[in-house]
């Protein structure tokens, strides 16, 4: 009966706070650049540099824009983009419920101008956050198979795809909220992505956890089914205090695999020490009763102790 009343009333509670942030207002404003830009005659170019000053900057002149406005590949890249994205609908319904779950859990969030382009294929820098300014490179997501990201490492190019651009997003004000690691150790690393992964958690409830990370849903389950050996490979290595310098390439950075210097190496998915930071930081928030925006300035040492992180067999 106790279990009963726990489960019910734990549910109460989560309905509770999605109808809250359901009912948070936003103030959701979309320029389509990309779109404007792709039906912009060449003789009407002052309309759109009025409408859009400050993507048009001063060094480049009028003869710069009306090459690209004729470059048969822009063009092209532009009707791919407005194939993929015809609509502003859909992505309003990407971005507004994940600004009201940022609002929710950070009230002084101020919802930015979103403003869509595109940018030459330009996959390392889909996000561009600048203060109130939100700017989304179109042309990264239209889907890793597509024939512009011939070339591109497949690592990069499997979430060049539509369901990105909320992870994305949110990483991109992830990096604004977590602080930054105060040491260049492992764990200090892994800790800060993991604080990145969770604020995932919680702004974006209803993605798998596999495209929070970025993974393909068989890289996830090879991380789950092998995460008590990937930790005793760390402890027995020593490498959690470790500020080794290839470390970050080895387990923190985007790449093909990790390295563990196995035979197990080339099927496994990179990033696997963010993986692991991320665990430890939802077991650190499972186990002690903190605010979220507190949870951000949280030392990674103090949060890795008290974070009773074990691995399941």
């Amino acid at each position: 009966m106790f279990f009963c009343l726990l489960f019910f009333g734990c549910k109460k509670e989560k309905d509770s706070i999605v109808a809250e942030i359901e009912n948070i207002p936003i103030n959701f404003e979309l320029h389509r650049f990309d779109r404007d830009f792709a039906q912009t005659d060449p003789a009407n170019l002052d309309q759109i540099k009025q409408k859009y000053p400050a993507f048009f900057p001063e060094q480049f002149d009028d003869a710069f824009w009306i090459e690209k406005m004729t470059d048969t590949l822009q063009i092209e890249l532009e009707a791919e983009t407005l194939k993929t994205f015809p609509n502003d609908r859909d992505l309003e319904n990407i971005l507004v419920p994940l600004f009201k779950h940022i609002k929710y859990y950070f009230p002084k969030f101020e919802e930015p101008v979103v403003v869509t382009v595109t940018s030459d294929v330009d996959y390392r820098e889909k996000v561009i956050l600048a203060d109130t300014l939100l700017i989304l490179e179109l042309d990264t997501y239209l889907g890793e198979g597509h024939e512009f990201y011939r070339g591109i490492e497949r690592y990069f190019a499997k979430n060049m795809r539509p369901s990105q651009i909320a992870p994305d997003v949110a990483e991109a004000y992830a990096k604004e909220y977590v602080k930054g690691p105060r040491k260049n150790r492992l764990l200090d690393l892994m800790i800060y992505y993991g604080k990145r992964l969770y604020l995932k958690d919680i702004w974006l409830p209803d993605l798998s956890n596999a495209e929070k990370i970025g993974y393909t849903e068989e890289e996830y389950q090879w991380a789950e089914e092998n995460e008590i050996y990937m930790w005793q490979y760390f402890i027995e290595n020593e490498l959690l205090y470790s500020s080794d310098w290839r470390l970050p390439a080895r387990f923190i950075n985007p790449a093909p695999f990790s390295k563990f210097y196995l035979e197990i190496d080339n099927e496994s998915p990179g990033m696997l020490g963010r993986y692991l930071g991320w665990k430890i930081v939802k077991s650190y928030m499972k186990n002690n009763p903190v605010d979220v925006r507190e949870l951000m300035h949280i030392d990674a040492e103090e949060l890795f102790k008290k974070s009773k992180y074990k691995p399941e067999k």
